[in-house]
């Protein structure tokens, strides 16, 4: 485990320890940054020594800080790669051929996509989707699981998971959890304190939060499993570079903050959105009425800053992502800018709505949100007030 500052064991709050760690040397006249340190080959230890040699198999400069960071806010240690999606090979890279795989029916398009190559490619693994929502059919593929894969909040359709009752479900039938805790982060979810052996995080979102890096890590609860993670992570290849690390520290800096508006105004939205005439459904768990508000107030700090919304079909979905003029038509999520797509436009996403608008909330106005969802909206009813929104400019 990577070496972490003295700073983290005083009972500092999150927000604290995102302003303090990974600073590394604490002496006089050091950087009070981390410096980028643009180079892939170091000179050589003496014989015997351990040492930094070359950066994909020991990773940059810029990793320690960043993974001393994440390690201390998930409890466990972290080791970061190149992508989401190389943190997600990782972790399933450390199972045996044909091992067994749930994973979630509303999830990932990108984690989907790899476990079904890897059961069609000769059987590498073996793989049951299910409906996570369905506790006779959860239960029933934990009790044959080798890996049980977890998305709480899921992506797009926002269901929560009770991730105690699956780890012990799990651990009594000898199978491995990972959660994806890219949606909740470190703040508002702790997947380790809950009983799960691996968390992952596409840090290109939320912690990176400014949409200029891409960066995956995983932060497991036993310590022997980072060694066998980084070993994945050399032989894929998949370090991430210095400006990436650089990057993605100085973004998590401000997570806190980012996160605390961007949550709240997610909130107020979906609170507007769901007595709309022109919505048919807000999926949001932070809503008193939604199915998952109970499960997600039990195991959250918070209910983060997606939320999903129904309109009625396809095209007035494509509409309102065209009409928007604050909010960017735009795939990822996480950053300071508010994002919204329409999901079901994705392959492997038969499960979503036609009509389901996944939207990141940033760190925007609250008030200047709403005009821009509220007009949009508007529009897709009215050809009049289509046409004088069409005439805006942009901001």
């Amino acid at each position: 485990m990577q070496d972490v500052d003295d700073t983290a064991d005083v009972g500092l709050r999150a927000e604290t320890r995102l302003a303090l760690l990974g600073r590394g040397a604490h002496e006089p006249g050091q950087p009070l940054n981390v410096p980028i340190v643009p180079a892939s080959n170091f000179r050589a230890a003496p014989d015997g020594a351990a040492g930094r040699e070359y950066a994909r198999d020991d990773g940059t400069p810029g990793c320690d800080p960043l993974e001393e960071l994440l390690g201390v806010l998930e409890g466990g240690p972290a080791v970061c790669f190149s992508s989401g999606m190389a943190a997600i090979a990782a972790v399933l890279e450390l199972l045996p051929v044909g091992a067994r795989v749930v994973a979630p029916r509303d999830s990932y398009p990108g984690l989907r996509a790899l476990l079904e190559d890897g059961a069609a490619a000769g059987g590498r693994w073996r793989l049951r989707t299910v409906d996570m929502t369905d506790a006779d059919e959860l239960a029933a593929a934990v009790a044959e699981a080798d890996l049980v894969w977890l998305e709480t909040p899921s992506n797009p359709l926002l269901e929560v998971v009770d991730i105690a009752d699956v780890t012990a479900a799990a651990a009594a039938a000898g199978a491995l959890v990972a959660v994806d805790n890219t949606f909740a982060t470190p703040l508002l979810q702790a997947p380790l304190q809950l009983g799960a052996d691996f968390v992952v995080h596409s840090a290109t979102k939320f912690i990176g939060g400014h949409s200029d890096l891409l960066l995956g890590a995983v932060v497991s609860r036993r310590p022997d499993d980072r060694a066998r993670l980084v070993r994945r992570r050399e032989v894929a290849g998949a370090t991430p570079g210095a400006l990436e690390t650089f990057l993605a520290l100085r973004g998590a800096r401000t997570l806190a903050v980012r996160l605390r508006q961007a949550q709240e105004s997610a909130g107020e939205l979906a609170r507007r959105l769901a007595v709309h005439p022109a919505v048919a459904r807000v999926r949001y768990p932070g809503l008193p009425d939604d199915p998952h508000h109970a499960g997600a107030a039990r195991q959250m700090r918070g209910f983060g800053a997606v939320l999903s919304v129904e309109v009625g079909n396809a095209g007035t979905a494509d509409a309102i992502c065209t009409l928007v003029r604050v909010i960017t038509h735009a795939t990822s999520l996480g950053g300071v800018e508010s994002t919204i797509e329409r999901r079901a436009k994705l392959p492997g996403q038969d499960h979503v709505p036609a009509g389901l608008l996944r939207i990141s909330v940033g760190c925007e106005h609250v008030e200047d949100l709403w005009t821009d969802l509220a007009a949009a909206l508007d529009a897709t009813e009215h050809p009049t007030a289509r046409h004088e929104l069409n005439a805006w400019s942009h901001p």
